[in-house]
């Protein structure tokens, strides 16, 4: 009998994860929300969400403790991980949005949302659905159609230095990298637990494919 990944859906105390914890139990998967440094350890699969300030969220997983175990677990052994909103943002070297450094493992950094005088009228920050356009040909997004919805609420985005990390880009005044990855490491500016069927299609092909 195949036996479920070890899902762990990291709590750094930056948001609601029951949301997600819900949606993965939709789709058959059990998961465990966790900030316990031997559950990270022994995770098949990790999500790292977050809703907030980008300070807070990096402050809270230095307090925690968590930060060696997630460069071990990610860098090292290679562990999948998928980062939600916030918790994408985090994985990038810093933001305009505070001081202290991110993660750093993807090349880039975070930004406020700029719009020129003729976009006068967009809101941040940006909320609601919207649209995602795939750029390359991705497991995360298998079976997704053109322009697939989600949901998302953030007033700062992502900028990559490389191009090739950036799977799908969302138009706000302007494009911005929605989804990203590199190797074992992705992650959504969107909600996929607030984004119904698409939300739920991502998260499993999260699960199936890496």
């Amino acid at each position: 009998m195949n036996q479920s990944p070890v899902v762990v859906i990291i709590d750094y105390k930056m948001g609601n994860l029951g949301s997600i914890q819900s949606m993965l139990r939709k789709i058959g998967t059990p998961s465990l929300v966790s900030e316990r440094i031997d559950d990270i350890q022994r995770a098949d699969k990790l999500i790292l969400p977050g809703v907030g300030a980008f300070d807070n969220g990096m402050k809270n997983l230095s307090e925690l403790g968590l930060l060696p175990v997630l460069n071990k677990q990610v860098l090292e052994k290679e562990t999948p991980i998928l980062g939600i909103c916030l918790g994408m943002q985090l994985f990038m070297g810093k933001s305009e949005e505070g001081e202290l450094p991110g993660l750093g493992w993807i090349e880039g950094k975070v930004v406020r949302f700029r719009f020129d005088a003729d976009q006068a009228g967009l809101k941040i920050p940006h909320m609601g659905w919207n649209t995602v356009k795939v750029q390359k040909d991705e497991p995360l997004f298998t079976g997704m159609v053109d322009d697939s919805r989600f949901y998302f609420v953030h007033s700062y985005h992502v900028v990559c230095s490389r191009h090739e990390d950036i799977l799908a880009t969302t138009k706000h005044g302007y494009d911005f990298p929605s989804s990203i990855r590199r190797s074992n490491i992705m992650g959504t500016q969107f909600h996929p637990e607030k984004s119904h069927r698409f939300g739920m299609g991502l998260l499993r092909n999260f699960l199936e494919h890496y």
